[in-house]
């Protein structure tokens, strides 16, 4: 199949999901330096309001509905002026809680954000892309993506799943010109452990569960001011990996982000389970925190 006489790095029209604050805001602003027309998403009527940046477009798009997809879809294509040539999906947010703690509907809404909209926005883009015979998919993963940490269930079911349907689809999309990378960060300075604190007091019945004690220091953690955790990196960090699988001829299937990644993802391939599993428990405090 013949492509585009065109290198990686032309600027191409390119939607961010989650642009309120932290990664998605900078790598709006990062990528819109770099000649990139970027449209950004929100998810909030106030957060659109609130937009900093005349110079970059922003959409509301709501990942848990499916008009407000659709809508936020054709509104960036007109921003864009053309179809999406990349698309960055990294609105997502974390629910903490014991995985005996969740019910159907909280489980359901992780998995409606960060995995089934996600899902369904980025089929709305593969067809543009694969009538221009290219594409870059941007998945943003996590290091919850490749191990578990106790008390983050949710969190790290919508990560593997992620993980799982992206290296499917990059079998599926072989030869298309469309390729499909994985970022997996680790701890980053955003605004993501207020809104799991959020998540965490509206969905769980900490005060009735046996993890009480455990759930009283998470809080404890979470309402802590400066980084939720060693290793953590600033948002460029993580936009520094979607330059390269936005700009490089050759993305990588994965770019792992902070320390713990790639800790992890060694470990997992050189220990047993029953000994990874101590060392995963011994990073989420013994399962306490």
């Amino acid at each position: 199949m013949n492509r585009p006489a065109q290198t990686a790095a032309t600027p191409r029209r390119t939607l961010i999901t989650g642009c309120s604050s932290g990664i998605g805001r900078r790598a709006a602003e990062i990528l819109a330096k770099r000649g990139h027309r970027v449209v950004a998403s929100v998810r909030a009527e106030a957060d659109l309001a609130d937009w900093p940046h005349a110079h970059i477009p922003v959409v509301l798009l709501d990942l848990d509905e499916s008009d407000s997809i659709r809508d936020g879809h054709t509104a960036a294509m007109e921003a864009a002026d053309g179809p999406i040539e990349v698309l960055f999906n990294n609105g997502a947010y974390g629910q903490p809680g014991a995985v005996e703690d969740l019910n159907r509907d909280t489980l359901r809404a992780q998995l409606e954000t960060n995995l089934l909209g996600t899902l369904e926005l980025t089929n709305l883009v593969i067809p543009g892309m694969r009538e221009a015979e290219f594409g870059r998919i941007v998945q943003n993963s996590s290091v919850l993506g490749v191990s578990a940490l106790a008390f983050r269930g949710a969190y790290v079911a919508s990560k593997f799943a992620l993980e799982g349907l992206s290296d499917t689809m990059r079998l599926e999309l072989a030869g298309s010109g469309i390729d499909v990378s994985l970022i997996e960060p680790g701890p980053i300075t955003s605004q993501f452990r207020a809104n799991a604190q959020r998540a965490f007091e509206a969905h769980i019945d900490w005060q009735r569960s046996v993890h009480r004690e455990a759930y009283a220091r998470q809080l404890e953690r979470l309402r802590k001011p400066g980084p939720a955790a060693p290793f953590t990196l600033p948002p460029e960090a993580v936009v520094r990996r979607v330059i390269h699988a936005i700009e490089s001829r050759r993305p990588k299937p994965r770019y792992p982000v902070t320390v713990p990644t790639y800790l992890f993802g060694v470990l997992k391939r050189l220990l047993t389970t029953h000994a990874m599993d101590r060392v995963l428990m011994k990073a989420s405090g013994g399962g306490k925190r």
